[in-house]
């Protein structure tokens, strides 16, 4: 069996400065990915590998520590900050691109905006 990995190409992260808790988290969310846009990228080609290899769910939190895996070999003391927040705004953002996505995860109510 051939085993192949998926490199994924990472950019150093970039934060918008200070936010103030008077922001909702899908602002913040906003700015974050607006700075970030290969995060989601990534996460759509992580998807469509999950996709591609047979799997029939996929959890978001396995995505983002593959990311933080990928990213921790890919930099050389570069601090990994993604906050676990953004993580229902990412899965949402990934069925509005791939709706036939939508049986892969498991998505519940927003909390909060």
């Amino acid at each position: 069996m051939d085993s192949v990995q998926l490199e994924l190409p990472i950019a150093p992260l970039r934060h918008p400065g200070p936010l103030g808790a008077r922001l909702s988290i899908q602002e913040r969310f906003e700015a974050f990915h607006q700075l970030n846009p290969w995060i989601l990228d990534q996460l759509e080609a992580l998807t469509a590998d999950c996709v591609d290899r047979g799997l029939k769910r996929v959890g978001i939190g396995m995505l983002f520590e593959v990311l933080r895996w990928q990213y921790g070999r890919a930099t050389h003391g570069e601090p990994w900050k993604l906050n676990n927040d953004f993580r229902s705004r990412y899965v949402r953002t990934l069925l509005e691109l791939h709706p036939e996505w939508s049986p892969l995860f498991e998505t519940r109510g927003l909390r909060s905006a």
